[in-house]
């Protein structure tokens, strides 16, 4: 594992309106992801730092460690008008680097001293750290927290999510979110053809899901675009061959699964969701597929 220290010149990305986010403004401390998530679909943005999509998105990472000084000058702007800001859309904040360069908790600050509402996404435990951040933060602004958790199988999740916390730590990380007085909603997402879409696989995990106390769930299928497709495809042709015809027929047309899958996914989950007690968040409708985001800023290298 390879960290690459750079200063940004800025923090905030403003997300084009016809991506249909339900926020405005990014930020992301990091570039690339020690997660190692084969399906990631950030991969493609290491290729505009001349890093390839596979090994090196998972063990190059570029650390923008003046994020929060940056973000900070920028919130002060009067221009600013306190728009959403969502930390984890691109790469997971809490990451192994993290460990390492602690950026959240800056951001953290300068967000909830600008009055600015932000949300969380993560597959790391390491939130845990934040949480008494987050829940001063929340008596002041608007916090979402959201844990991603889509592979119930231990096996499964260590040959596709290796660099994950385990699904138990996750699991672990909802309860404490919510022991801290936080909600907490879980991406159920990407659900994967043929391997984590069944109903036995749905209905064990969102019932796992709900004895730790999440309020709400998403639930949506996978999405392949650009050069992560040929990175997951290699790695279903080695764990599952014999899913590799059936994967290129269900994304002969695009990135997107078909019609007619989400709309099976759909009428499967929702009243699994229902029977756990769960609230449903956008899962089941046709705009809850995830639209790209745009190209990250540039930014100033300090060691390369």
């Amino acid at each position: 594992m390879t960290f690459h220290e750079v200063l940004c010149k800025s923090a905030l990305n403003k997300i084009p309106a016809a991506s249909m986010l339900p926020f405005q403004y990014t930020v992301n401390g990091y570039r690339g992801c020690s997660h190692a998530c084969r399906y990631c679909f950030a991969r493609p943005t290491h290729e505009y730092l001349d890093f390839d999509v596979g090994h090196d998105f998972d063990t190059q990472v570029v650390v923008k460690t003046n994020v929060a000084e940056v973000l900070r000058r920028e919130l002060r702007r009067r221009s600013w008008t306190r728009e959403t800001v969502a930390l984890g859309t691109n790469t997971d904040p809490y990451q192994r680097a993290e460990g390492r360069y602690a950026l959240m908790p800056g951001i953290i600050g300068a967000l909830t001293e600008s009055g600015t509402p932000f949300s969380i996404l993560t597959k790391g435990t390491l939130l845990r750290r934040d949480l008494p951040l987050l829940t001063d933060a929340a008596r002041s602004v608007e916090v979402s927290v959201a844990v991603s958790l889509a592979v119930g199988d231990p096996l499964l999740h260590n040959s596709i999510e290796p660099g994950t916390p385990t699904p138990q730590a996750r699991l672990g990380l909802i309860a404490a979110i919510r022991e801290a007085g936080l909600s907490c909603h879980v991406m159920v997402a990407p659900v994967l053809p043929r391997l984590t879409d069944s109903e036995a696989h749905l209905d064990d995990l969102l019932g796992r899901i709900a004895a730790a106390g999440a309020t709400s769930v998403t639930v949506f299928g996978l999405h392949l675009r650009g050069s992560t497709r040929g990175w997951f495809m290699d790695w279903l042709a080695r764990a599952h061959p014999e899913l590799v015809a059936e994967y290129r027929h269900l994304y002969r047309r695009g990135a997107y699964l078909p019609a007619d899958y989400r709309a099976m996914l759909a009428r499967r989950a929702a009243p699994l969701v229902a029977r756990h007690g769960l609230t449903p968040g956008r899962s089941f409708r046709e705009s809850s597929t995830p639209r790209p985001l745009p190209a990250p800023a540039p930014v100033q290298a300090a060691l390369f």
